[in-house]
C-alpha cells in the first residue's frame, strides 16, 4: 500500500447537477444548469458531473451544452450498466475538452436483487459494460452502488474486474448514507490492499449525509487513501443531502495541519454559488449551516461580541473573505449611487455587465424608498430576482383587504403574454385569496407542496422571501420571490412557480408527427 503522502491533492467531484438535482422540487432550468456548471468550473472543481444523459432529453442537451462550454474541468455523465446508456452519456459528454463516462450498478445483496442478477452474472455485467465505456472513452469512473452494504470480498471481485476491464477511477458510494467515519476509512484501506491495480486508479468516495456523517464519512476516506470526494454546493442531494462541498473544502484547508492535502479550488468563490445554488433549486440554506449559513461568522453573545472585538481569531476559526464574504455588511441607502452599488456587489461575489447593473440599481432604488437600511441580504435577494424580465406572467398590482373575519380579499392585475387582465378574489386569507386569484386569471392543476417564508434581514421593514412548490403531473418546479410585504412576495413568488411550470411544459409537450 502506498501511503499518503505531505501534501497530496485531493479531486473535487461535484455532482450539484446530478445528485443535488434529484432533490424532489429542485430541478433547475437549462439555463440554470449551464450557469452552475460555469461558476464551479471557474471555481476550480476538478470534475463536473453535469447529469444523466438518458433520463431525459432536458438532461442530454444539458450535459451536452456544459461539455462544449467548459473550460478546465472534466465534464462527466451518468450511465447504468448498459449499452444503450453508456452510449447515450458518451454522446453527450465527448465534445468536453475532458470527457469522462460514468457507469454504476448496485452491488449488495439488496441491490442485486433489482435486476435480479447472480453474483456471476453481475460480475460480467460488470466487465463488459466497463470494457465498452472504455472503448469510447479513455476516462471511465465506475462505481458499486451501496458499496458500503456489499460483501468485502465481493466488492474486492468487481472492483478488481472494473479495473481490468479499464476503470481509471474507482468510487465507492455510501448510497443510503449507512456507514461510519472509522468504517469508511477501513474500507477504502481494506481495497487499496487487498484489490490487485489498485495502485494505478484513483479511489473516490461518494457519501450521503442520513446519518449527518456525510463530510466526516469522506474525510475519513481520504486519511485512507480516497483522492476524489464527490460532493455538491450546500450538501444538496436526496433524502438528507451529500457530502456538503463547501465543508470538505474548507475542513481540508483550515485544519491543513492535520489533515496535509490540497484541492484547486478557490474558496472565496462559494458563497456565491452557494447563495445561486440555494436560489435556483428553491432550497435555502438553514442559518446555522457551517461555512454557508446565515449564521456561521455571527455573533451575539456578549461574551463573543467582547472576543471578537478584542481578536476574531477569539470565536472564528476562518475569516469571512476566505469562503468570499464580504468583511461587513454596511448597508447601503436611497442617496447611494450606481458606483456604490456596484462595487457592494463586486464585493458580494457578482461580476455584473452593465445592462445587469443598470436593472439592479433600479429595483435597488426601489427597494430604497421603502427601507431606511438596504443591506448585503436584501442585495442578495435582489440578484434572485432579476431573472423576470421574460416571464409570461407578471404581477402588476396587488391590493388585499384583510379583516378579523374570513373571507379575505386579493384585487390581482396580471400581466400575461403582455395584456394585462384583473380579478377580484377570496380565500381564507391575504395569501390564499392571492394565490386564488391568480389561479382564476391562469388556470392550471398544480398542487401546491410548499409555502415557506423567510425575513431576509432583521427588522420590520425586511424583506421577505417567499419559496413555492408546486407539482403538476409529476413536474416540480419552484418559485421564489422577495419583497418588503410579504404578500406582494407570496404572489410573485407562485406566478414564478408558474412561469418555470409553462417553461417545463413546454419542454415535455410531445412533438409534432
Amino acid at each position: 500500500m502506498t501511503m499518503p503522502t505531505e501534501q497530496d491533492r485531493v479531486l473535487i467531484f461535484d455532482t450539484t447537477l446530478r445528485d443535488g438535482e434529484q432533490s424532489p422540487g429542485a430541478t433547475m432550468t437549462h439555463e440554470e444548469k449551464l450557469e452552475i456548471a460555469e461558476l464551479l468550473d471557474d471555481m476550480g472543481v476538478d470534475i463536473i458531473e453535469a447529469g444523466f444523459p438518458i433520463a431525459s432529453e432536458g438532461d442530454f442537451a444539458a450535459v451536452s451544452e456544459i461539455a462544449m462550454r467548459s473550460k478546465e474541468a472534466v465534464i462527466c455523465g451518468l450511465a447504468r450498466a448498459n449499452v444503450k446508456d453508456i452510449d447515450r452519456c458518451w454522446e453527450a459528454v465527448k465534445r468536453a475538452g475532458k470527457p469522462r463516462i460514468h457507469t454504476f450498478i448496485g452491488t449488495s445483496p439488496l441491490h442485486r436483487q433489482i435486476p435480479n442478477l447472480s453474483m456471476d452474472q453481475m460480475a460480467d455485467l460488470i466487465h463488459d459494460t466497463v470494457t465498452h465505456a472504455r472503448n469510447l472513452c479513455d476516462n471511465v469512473q465506475w462505481s458499486p452502488m451501496d458499496a458500503t452494504r456489499t460483501e468485502h470480498d465481493y466488492l474486492c471481485r468487481v472492483v478488481e474486474i472494473a479495473i481490468k476491464a479499464g476503470a481509471t477511477t474507482i468510487n465507492i458510494p455510501d448510497t443510503v448514507g449507512y456507514t461510519a467515519p472509522r468504517e469508511s476509512a477501513d474500507l477504502i484501506r481494506m481495497l487499496i490492499e487487498r484489490v490487485p491495480g489498485a495502485d494505478e486508479v484513483v479511489f473516490a468516495t461518494h457519501c450521503h449525509n442520513d446519518l449527518g456523517m456525510a463530510t466526516a464519512n469522506a474525510l475519513a476516506a481520504v486519511e485512507a487513501g480516497a483522492r476524489q470526494v464527490e460532493s455538491t454546493i450546500n450538501g444538496l442531494g436526496e433524502r438528507a443531502g451529500n457530502t456538503a462541498l463547501e465543508e470538505v473544502v474548507m475542513a481540508l484547508k483550515v485544519r491543513n495541519d492535520i489533515m496535509p492535502y490540497q484541492t484547486g479550488v478557490d474558496t472565496s468563490k462559494i458563497m456565491n454559488i452557494s447563495r445561486r445554488v440555494a436560489q435556483v433549486s428553491g432550497f435555502p440554506v438553514q442559518f446555522n449551516k457551517a461555512i454557508v449559513g446565515k449564521n456561521a461568522f455571527a455573533h451575539e453573545s456578549g461574551i463573543h461580541q467582547d472576543g471578537m472585538l478584542k481578536n476574531p481569531q477569539n470565536f472564528e476559526i476562518m475569516r469571512p473573505e476566505d469562503v468570499g464574504l464580504a468583511a461587513s455588511s454596511l448597508p447601503l441607502g436611497k442617496h447611494s449611487g450606481r458606483a456604490a452599488l456596484k462595487a457592494k456587489m463586486t464585493a458580494l461575489g457578482y461580476d455584473l455587465a452593465d445592462n445587469q447593473l443598470a436593472d439592479i440599481f433600479v429595483r435597488f432604488k426601489e427597494l430604497a424608498d421603502r427601507k431606511k437600511e438596504v443591506f448585503d441580504e436584501d442585495l442578495i435577494a435582489l440578484m434572485g430576482a432579476a431573472s423576470e424580465a421574460h416571464d409570461r406572467l407578471k404581477v402588476k398590482f396587488l391590493r388585499v383587504i384583510c379583516g378579523t373575519e374570513a373571507p379575505q380579499s386579493a384585487d390581482l392585475t396580471l400581466t400575461i403574454d403582455g395584456v394585462d387582465q384583473q380579478v377580484t378574489a377570496t380565500g381564507d386569507g391575504p395569501v390564499d385569496a392571492t394565490f386564488n386569484a391568480v389561479k382564476v386569471l391562469f388556470p392550471h392543476t398544480a398542487r401546491l407542496n410548499l409555502y415557506q417564508v423567510h425575513a431576509v434581514t432583521g427588522g420590520t421593514d425586511a424583506q421577505a422571501t417567499v419559496t413555492v412548490r408546486m407539482e403538476e403531473d409529476g413536474k416540480i418546479v419552484t418559485g421564489q420571490s422577495s419583497d418588503t410585504d410579504t404578500v406582494v412576495a407570496s404572489a410573485k413568488a407562485y406566478v414564478n412557480a408558474l412561469n418555470n411550470l409553462i417553461v417545463r411544459r413546454e419542454k415535455t409537450k410531445p412533438e409534432a408527427i
